[in-house]
């Protein structure tokens, strides 16, 4: 569980305990003089795999976690946006290139980081501001020039080496798997 709270964020009171509300199931940290119940569930991470004439979108990471690593880009997703607006927005911050979502790709589960993956296909509109700082390189990548050895996650490897299989085929499908497991299910 993260850092618990101090104080009741609905009426100030500092008579926080963990426990089961009626009706759940996780104990939960709740409020003793106004009832609330303070909820800490995983995160969406929202991104995209983008393709333009045969190459692939990546960036370097110039910040933790995982600096100097490749990826392609995605984050977290704010309160009050889609998955599709967080992923076209990563995209923008991370690489500076405007895109345009083809579709759901990959949804996976990242348990012991309280984490949910996003990933989209997109294709490039065009390039219309500068890299964040989060990037410190953005380049279309071949296929044969792939870092594979430098990627960030084994979720993002098997991500693109899937996306590289099926594109030999002319099909994609949309997939859901677990990091823990492994175990990966395809819907076409």
């Amino acid at each position: 569980m993260n850092q618990p709270i101090r104080y009741c964020p609905q009426c100030g009171s500092g008579d926080i305990s963990l426990k089961v509300p009626g009706g759940d199931h996780v104990s939960r940290q709740v409020c003793g003089g106004c009832g609330y119940i303070h909820y800490r569930n995983p995160t969406v991470i929202a991104g995209c795999l983008i393709e333009r004439d045969g190459k692939y979108l990546f960036c370097r990471r110039a910040i933790e976690p995982m600096k100097g690593k490749w990826s392609f880009p995605a984050g977290f997703m704010e309160n009050g946006e889609t998955a599709e607006e967080a992923a076209v927005r990563e995209v923008l911050e991370e690489t500076g290139a405007k895109v345009e979502i083809l579709g759901p790709y990959s949804i996976f589960s990242v348990p012991h980081m309280n984490q949910v993956y996003i990933i989209y296909r997109a294709t490039l509109i065009d390039f219309v501001a500068e890299a964040g700082p989060e990037s410190d390189k953005v380049v279309f990548i071949g296929e044969e020039d792939i870092p594979w050895d430098d990627i960030t996650y084994p979720a993002i490897i098997q991500i693109t080496s899937r996306y590289l299989e099926e594109k030999g085929k002319g099909k994609f499908g949309l997939y859901t798997g677990s990091y823990i497991t492994g175990a990966v299910h395809q819907f076409s």
